[in-house]
């Protein structure tokens, strides 16, 4: 009898121990919900940088004297161009070279060499926007006689990529308050981040195989420099504690 007894009193104290180890492990239900929210900044920016490429072309019968001759044009130009600085911080660099035949297709059978061409392209990099116009007049009255473009950038555009993206973040954590307002719960964590947006573009501005001569009548060349569309784009994944 007291055997029996106390199989009852173990088994009804194990039921117990179960049925508690039930309700603490009990699957909780709860009103967590994903929201992906998308923020956008966009700011104009003046460039910090200008970029100018120009070229000496020379022709010649010979290979030898299309050299030469543009070898001694762009030695004046470059010199030319030391006198342009002013206090700047300026680079002078060969961004191409070239030295080609140029052939004659009008007969029958294989084209003819009828003479040749050198190209000398120079890229200065300066960080004087108001000098772009004079670099350009100096290079053309030294001898260069084919601008191939000029572009304005940003040095280092990391400082005001940051700060747009900063910008956007915040614009997405709003809306995210927003619909978490909306559903009567509040934000608990940020699941997932993404970065988007583009790199600022330079401005360019092209005049490929452009012929100049500066200064012919008197008149100086003028750049204005616009600016430069900064854009940031943040994506954020957010987990929102909806309680209605």
């Amino acid at each position: 009898m007291k055997t029996n007894i106390l199989k009852f009193v173990l088994i009804s104290i194990g039921l117990v121990v179960f049925a508690a180890a039930l309700y603490l492990y009990r699957p909780v239900s709860n009103n967590f919900t994903r929201v992906t929210v998308v923020g956008e900044s966009q700011t104009d920016v003046p460039p910090d940088t200008a970029m100018v490429s120009f070229s000496v072309v020379t022709q010649n019968a010979t290979a030898v004297n299309a050299q030469q001759e543009n070898a001694r044009k762009i030695e004046a130009v470059l010199k030319a161009l030391e006198n342009t600085a002013n206090g700047a911080k300026q680079e002078v660099k060969t961004s191409n070279y070239s030295l080609s035949p140029e052939q004659d297709y009008s007969g029958s059978g294989l084209p003819k060499i009828v003479g040749y061409e050198a190209r000398n392209t120079l890229t200065v990099t300066t960080d004087n926007l108001n000098q772009v116009g004079a670099i350009i007049d100096t290079a053309t009255k030294a001898g260069a006689n084919s601008v191939e473009g000029i572009s304005f950038t940003l040095r280092d555009d990391s400082s005001k990529r940051g700060d747009a993206l900063g910008t956007a973040t915040k614009q997405a954590l709003a809306k995210a308050e927003a619909i978490a307002a909306s559903l009567g719960g509040k934000i608990v964590r940020v699941v997932e981040t993404v970065e988007g947006g583009s790199n600022p573009t330079p401005i360019a501005y092209q005049m490929t195989n452009t012929t100049t001569t500066a200064n012919v009548s008197g008149y100086k060349t003028q750049i204005q420099a616009g600016s430069i569309n900064v854009r940031g784009q943040v994506t954020l994944v957010v987990e929102i504690d909806a309680r209605r």
